[in-house]
């Protein structure tokens, strides 16, 4: 059974950096395209960023472009969202997905996805 373990939230001040990492386990990692997506109490679900699973390609959202670096370990199995220059409307629940055939911004091209962490920018 695959899982997607996501770490690396937390309280930020508005200007500062966080670093989110997502293992996956149970499956075999270097068939997956990897994204995160992000999603608020009141919001839909939004697209952040992708990586293919060769990790040639990656794409962002508009709103992160610039200021968001996803990336991937393929020995460790770990994708990474290195997320700089933060701001308070980044705030939101920050989820890792997978899937076989899914480098897209649709996040029900997704198959796997993680429990979710919370990020919070302070102003």
């Amino acid at each position: 059974q695959v899982q997607l373990v996501e770490s690396g939230g937390g309280l930020v001040q508005a200007g500062g950096s966080l670093t989110l990492s997502c293992t996956i386990s149970g499956g075999t990692w270097d068939k997956y395209d990897m994204g995160w997506f992000r999603q608020g109490r009141w919001r839909e679900r939004e697209f952040v960023a992708f990586i293919t699973r060769s990790g040639l390609i990656t794409r962002y959202a508009g709103s992160v472009k610039g200021r968001f670096t996803i990336s991937r370990d393929n020995p460790e199995n770990t994708v990474y969202l290195q997320m700089n220059s933060l701001k308070p409307e980044d705030t939101d629940v920050y989820y890792c997905a997978a899937g076989s055939h899914s480098a897209s911004r649709v996040g029900s091209d997704y198959e796997y996805w993680g429990q979710g962490t919370q990020v919070t920018v302070s102003s």
